[in-house]
């Protein structure tokens, strides 16, 4: 399995991007992805994740992201609207089977593929 992740890139305060995770060596549906982000010096912590037809956010994206999943392009998209300073970092996306509990979704080591980064930078 191979997690490609697109989509960064350099926006405004307030701007929005969209990330696109793409899925190849079996169908996304058979995952629960989750999309992560590290800023320099800090460890990777979560942003937010879909697993069937539910999605999850840490508090500080809720309202501003959302995560949606495309089974015909086997992708996953991290849809980021509301951009502030804060929000960058490089932005991975990762797969996990989708019978993981519900409480390690929010843990990085619970992932087993990850996508190889992509740089979001909020600035002025």
């Amino acid at each position: 399995v191979q997690l490609q992740a697109s989509g960064g890139g350099l926006v405004q305060p307030g701007g929005s991007l969209r990330l696109s995770c793409a899925v190849s060596g079996r169908t996304v549906s058979s995952y629960a992805m989750g999309w992560f982000r590290q800023a320099p010096g800090k460890e990777r912590v979560f942003v937010g994740a879909i697993r069937r037809s539910n999605t999850y956010y840490a508090n500080s994206v809720k309202g501003r992201f959302t995560i949606s999943r495309d089974n015909a392009e086997n992708t996953v998209y991290l849809q980021m609207n509301s951009l502030k300073p804060e929000d960058t970092a490089v932005y991975y996306c990762a797969a996990t089977s989708v019978t993981s509990i519900l409480s390690s979704l929010w843990n990085p080591d619970q992932y087993d593929y990850w996508g190889q980064g992509t740089q979001v930078t909020v600035s002025s």
